[in-house]
């Protein structure tokens, strides 16, 4: 593993899968054109609208970006995370939230169906049961091995709650966490920041957190703030508010000296 530039991309995701696969390809080529080898995208950046609305079109959904991914990914020569998109799951009539990994020759490298679903009533007076339209998934996320990339921990938005998911990666290896999301406004200001910082201070890891922002439907607004934090907790980048990208180096000196000043992994004891 060499030091290399990866990209947490920012986007504003409505209810138009040809928009916003377009807005992704604009910061794909953002990102590259800045030295990343490395790009995550957030979740629901292919379609963000009405939970009926994403069930109607979760084939075409599905369909086109899985393509859309491999096909920037192969035109880029990057690897490229696809931080959340519905695909069907069969005779349920729900989906699968699911985060893919594609590397620069248009392969799968892993796939991680999201395991913790956001049903919540939020303060601000939205509901959201997540669980009404998507199907968690049982497995835990797998970790991807790359002696370019260093290896890669997948997990989507409502997961970074859940610490014991990331110990599993950190335990499986992993050297760069991704957490890409579509985190809502009310919780994103006082939870966002510190729960990714938590994640990558106590895994001593890279944390690449894509994001959603603004008013993406109706009364659905989102945080941004799509940032990459190194293994101290240190904030590398922060894309802020609008539809951008935060672009930060992955260095295996600085993972390695974290680990060395700060051995919390080996003193696990459960």
């Amino acid at each position: 593993m060499k030091s290399y530039l990866a990209a947490a991309l920012q986007m504003t995701s409505v209810p138009d899968l040809s928009k916003n696969l377009a807005q992704a390809e604009e910061l794909i080529d953002l990102a590259v054109r800045q030295g990343a080898q490395l790009v995550g995208l957030p979740e629901n950046f292919s379609f963000m609208g009405e939970e009926n609305q994403k069930l109607s079109q979760a084939e075409a959904i599905a369909t086109e970006t899985e393509k859309f991914l491999k096909t920037m990914a192969q035109r880029f020569q990057v690897t490229i995370l696809g931080g959340g998109f519905p695909i069907p799951v069969k005779d349920t009539g729900k989906v699968y939230n699911t985060a893919l990994l594609i590397d620069p020759n248009g392969q799968e490298l892993s796939r991680y169906y999201k395991t913790h679903l956001f049903d919540v009533n939020v303060p601000d007076g939205n509901t959201y049961r997540e669980s009404s339209t998507v199907m968690a998934g049982i497995d835990l996320p797998s970790v991807s091995f790359s002696q370019e990339l260093g290896n890669i921990g997948l997990s989507v938005c409502y997961d970074v709650r859940f610490p014991e998911l990331y110990r599993h990666l950190s335990l499986k290896g992993a050297d760069v966490m991704f957490v890409p999301a579509a985190f809502t406004a009310f919780t994103g200001k006082d939870h966002w920041q510190v729960l990714l910082q938590a994640r990558a201070i106590e895994n001593t890891c890279y944390v690449i957190a894509p994001a959603q922002t603004g008013l993406n439907y109706a009364r659905r607004q989102t945080h941004g703030h799509a940032m990459i934090i190194d293994p101290w907790g240190v904030i590398l980048a922060d894309a802020g508010e609008k539809p951008g990208v935060a672009i930060a180096e992955i260095n295996p000196s600085r993972l390695e000296q974290v680990r060395r000043q700060m051995p919390s992994l080996q003193h696990r004891v459960f």
